[in-house]
């Protein structure tokens, strides 16, 4: 410490720091002054800048950010503004535009000319993105998948499961020449839609807002109209009620759903209905073949679920037959569809298209014009239409459907069960069953469009039937009949259609009679047993049963021509022989059927009963030139002798032999054929319809290849 000289302590020079404490809180409340004078000042700076320029200079950057936040290109090529106007964001764009993948077949996902709008700020970063108001003038979007099917345009996201594009609320909005483009290559679907102009004020647009165009599916062109019917609640991201209706290719199709955005129908029930001329029609629009059908009407709910269409609760009618049951349409790599129908009451008109036939031409014309409309002969009756081979092989099917009754005047035929399976060109009906009659028939039918021409296989089988119902659509009363009748159809052939299939068919056709009983009067026609029949028919026993032992009609079938082999058929009183045969080429019939009596006739014809024609027009010829031998034999004699010798022209001595029935019953050859006695019979197996080159009938070769049977 500095002293005085006279020793006393020297006061020190040092300066000590004043006492501020004070003054300290008037400093902080200072510099937190400054502070938040520069807080709103620098925003206010920002704000004012923003207000002057609009924002413009922000132009770069928010193509930049948007653009990377959406991994797509944005583009603005006309004035650009972003700012607060006042506490509101304001955004304006002219030419705006998003690009789209680089996969896609169109540039944008969307552009426009102009768009201006206002947009709440906190909206951006907290709840719901909120639009005060929205101007857009001719927007346009671009609504694309790609050809794999796994992602599409309106995901912004180049991952699989990225987010789609969420509709904001617009409180405010205007909207003019708005258009939507739709593609999806894999179901072929291409919709080129326009938006009717909008405006709507405090988020309320109206009754609708109505969406119309054109397009083009496959091949089809098609025109659509749709309403949203609650675009209140669409723009505050509510329920979206949408209908719409389309027409295409004469059919009209209704939808109508909920859906949870305006671009999402994933999963979404939709309600479908569909009506149009001809079914056919309508599936063939995506590339599915059906035959022709009459008029229909058909309703059900659809869900879309990937690639998958499942369409359930289907109900309506076809032409004059009711349907109902469910269907799915997998459009995958190949397009799959697999249904389970049934119907109550199916018309016999709408069932003539399971064999190739117009069923608006059989109702009218009849089936020989229906016949003939498919390319055949006159007087034909197969239906001589192609098969489409290659649409055929371009999709698979499975179907399982049930029939209740089938309405017909000639064949009462009810509980008809129909397995169907198409497989890469291999059509399968397998198995098809129905009842005819009360006998069971069932049958399995193959047409193998991938062998040139198609390999056909027809395989029917009749369980044993009653005569007097099968028989009685064509007037034959069931009373005093107990015979039955069980059969087998067993064809191969080639063609496209079942014309052509049957005329180069090979097989066997053999129809089994076991023992039973028959109206006399029916049989004693047949026989032309003329004494046996006058001497009934006075004594009023007419329905007096006439016991039939065993019968066969059967025929072996080569290369379209089949031959009687044999039609034998024993009754208690005479034995039933015919010959000849028919024709799948040419559908020509020529066939004869004679009686020859166990027991002495006095009054017998003895001559065959003629049936010939074509399938369309039987002719039946009772009158034979043998009969009119005989007729002109009697009266020879009768003038040369004496009246009474004219009868011995009609005698008939009895000596048929009596058949052995078990070939007959085992549905045997003509060679197999034997009398009771064990003796080979030497009166069939020469029926043909083969001419030689001088017109005259060749005699059959007998068959000694069994049939493979299951009688």
């Amino acid at each position: 410490m500095a002293t005085k000289r006279d020793g006393q302590p020297a006061l020190s020079t040092a300066k000590t720091p004043p006492d501020t404490g004070p003054r300290d809180p008037r400093r902080r409340r200072h510099i937190l002054r400054n502070t938040i004078i520069a807080i709103l000042a620098v925003p206010a700076l920002i704000w004012l800048v923003l207000f002057i320029t609009k924002g413009r200079f922000l132009k770069g950057p928010f193509e930049t950010v948007v653009g990377r936040m959406t991994n797509r290109e944005v583009r603005v090529g006309g004035d650009f503004q972003l700012y607060f106007a006042p506490l509101r964001i304001k955004f304006y764009a002219e030419r705006f535009t998003i690009a789209n993948p680089a996969w896609a077949t169109r540039p944008y996902l969307f552009r426009a000319d102009r768009i201006d709008t206002r947009i709440a700020p906190l909206s951006l970063l907290f709840g719901k993105r909120r639009l005060y108001w929205l101007d857009l003038e001719n927007g346009a979007a671009d609504l694309e998948w790609n050809a794999g099917h796994t992602t599409n345009t309106w995901t912004f996201s180049e991952k699989k499961g990225g987010e789609p594009f969420d509709f904001p609320r617009i409180d405010v909005a205007t909207v003019r020449g708005t258009s939507v483009r739709y593609l999806d290559p894999r179901m072929r679907l291409l919709a080129d839609l326009g938006i009717e102009d909008i405006r709507s004020e405090d988020a309320q647009i109206g009754k609708s807002v109505r969406v119309g165009g054109t397009g083009r599916i496959r091949d089809t062109p098609f025109r659509v109209t749709a309403q949203l019917l609650s675009p209140d609640a669409t723009v505050n991201r509510g329920e979206n009620k949408l209908t719409a209706r389309a027409w295409a290719a004469n059919n009209v199709v209704d939808v109508s759903g909920t859906l949870p955005s305006l671009a999402e129908i994933e999963k979404v029930p939709l309600e479908t209905r569909a009506r149009g001329r001809d079914l056919s029609e309508l599936l063939g629009i995506i590339g599915v073949v059906l035959p022709e059908t009459r008029r229909y009407a058909l309703k059900g709910r659809m869900v879309k679920d990937g690639e998958v269409y499942r369409f359930t609760n289907i109900a309506g009618t076809v032409g004059e037959s009711d349907v109902a049951g469910k269907l799915t349409v997998t459009n995958g790599e190949r397009l799959h569809l697999d249904s389970v129908i049934r119907t109550r009451s199916l018309d016999i008109v709408d069932a003539s298209v399971l064999v190739g036939y117009n069923p608006d031409i059989v109702e009218t014309k009849g089936a020989v014009a229906a016949a003939a409309a498919t390319g055949s002969g006159p007087r034909k009756l197969l239906p001589d239409d192609d098969m489409p081979v290659e649409k055929m092989r371009t999709f698979d099917a499975g179907l399982v459907w049930t029939v209740d009754q089938v309405k017909s005047r000639k064949v009462p035929i009810s509980n008809m069960e129909l397995t169907l399976d198409l497989d890469r060109g291999r059509l399968a009906l397998s198995p098809f069953s129905f009842s005819m009659s009360r006998g069971n028939v069932s049958s399995d039918i193959v047409f193998d469009t991938r062998q040139r021409p198609s390999a056909v296989k027809y395989d029917f089988r009749l369980a044993p039937t009653p005569m007097g119902r099968l028989f009685a659509g064509w007037g034959v009363s069931e009373a005093g009949t107990t015979g039955t009748i069980k059969g087998r159809v067993q064809l191969n052939g080639r063609g496209d259609s079942i014309a052509d299939s049957l005329a180069t068919s090979s097989g066997r056709i053999a129809f089994i009679m076991p023992q039973g009983a028959l109206w006399t009067r029916n049989v004693q026609l047949a026989e032309l047993d003329i004494g046996t029949f006058v001497q009934k028919m006075f004594a009023g026993k007419l329905k007096e049963p006439v016991s039939i032992n065993c019968g066969l009609v059967a025929f072996s079938v080569r290369n379209g021509i089949a031959a009687a082999d044999p039609i034998l058929i024993d009754t208690r009183k005479n034995v039933i022989l015919g010959r000849g045969g028919f024709s799948f080429r040419t559908e020509a019939v020529d066939l004869a059927v004679r009686a020859d009596a166990k027991k002495f006739s006095l009054f017998s014809g003895q001559s065959p009963v003629g049936l010939g024609g074509y399938f369309s027009a039987p002719a039946l010829s009772v009158i034979s030139p043998d009969l009119l031998a005989r007729a002109g034999a009697g009266l020879g004699l009768a003038v040369a002798a004496a009246p009474l010798a004219g009868v011995l022209a009609f005698v008939d001595i009895g000596d048929a032999k009596s058949a052995a029935c078990g070939p007959v019953l085992a549905g045997a050859t003509a060679a197999a054929q034997r009398t009771t006695k064990g003796e080979k019979r030497d009166d069939v197996g020469r029926g043909t319809t083969a001419k030689d080159e001088k017109g005259k009938e060749k005699p059959g070769k007998e068959q000694r290849k069994k049939f493979l049977g299951i009688f």
